[in-house]
């Protein structure tokens, strides 16, 4: 039988603070906590001047820059719909859209719990070139993890495979800024274009909130493509 992993006591610490600072989050759901904010209805077009105006995080786009459509996707990382998304509808995206030069993705903050802050802090400590491995990962083994009954420590074994140690572990689930701005980028969202749930896209501006599959994907982007 294998000996249990345990977390330090201070990386304990450090999470528990990210886990206070989302009570209200993690107790009375997201929809609950950002209401009272501006509502866009579905199908609601954001000028992509300002979708795309800087964030508190800088995004970290897939796809060429001169690419016709943009596809912002606001995700959260314990969010089930969001990894079916990733396990089930991204590969098509990836390889019909993206890797052909038509469409450049991009992938914000837009955390539900404390488990989706940690999870994107550590893939911003990554590093922009392991970001999108990370979230990857993390999409793909999310009940390994996210619905565990140790997930802090799940997701230290996890992380490890890798190249996140221990001690980079820690130190980035204390980088109060990260978590600031990760903060930031959420609650622009809710506040300036009525993101509530995840997964919420925008396709050149066009909102769309909900599971995506390929075939719905293609209903958005050929009409797209072609104007």
């Amino acid at each position: 039988m294998k000996t249990p992993i345990r977390i330090p006591a201070r990386s304990r610490r450090a999470f528990l603070r990210i886990a206070a600072a989302f009570a209200v989050l993690a107790c009375g759901g997201a929809l609950a906590s950002l209401g009272g904010r501006t509502a866009r209805a579905e199908g609601t077009t954001i000028p992509v001047d300002q979708l795309m105006a800087p964030e508190a995080l800088p995004d970290v786009p897939v796809g060429k820059a001169d690419a016709p459509v943009t596809v912002v996707e606001y995700a959260s990382m314990t969010c089930s719909h969001c990894a079916a998304f990733y396990a089930t509808t991204y590969p098509t995206l990836k390889a019909k859209y993206i890797d052909t030069g038509k469409v450049r993705f991009i992938l914000r903050e837009f955390p539900l719990d404390p488990l989706a802050t940690a999870g994107f802090m550590l893939a911003r400590c990554a590093g922009d070139d392991k970001r999108e491995a990370i979230i990857d990962l993390l999409f793909a083994q999310q009940k390994n993890w996210a619905f565990t009954d140790k997930p802090v420590e799940s997701l230290a074994v996890l992380v490890k495979q890798a190249g996140i140690g221990q001690d980079k572990f820690e130190t980035c689930l204390k980088d109060q800024d990260l978590y600031d701005n990760i903060n930031k980028v959420r609650d622009r969202a809710s506040e300036k274009f009525g993101v509530s749930a995840t997964p919420t896209f925008f396709f050149n501006g066009q909102k769309q909130s909900g599971e995506m599959t390929p075939e719905s994907l293609d209903k958005i982007l050929e009409p797209l493509l072609k104007s």
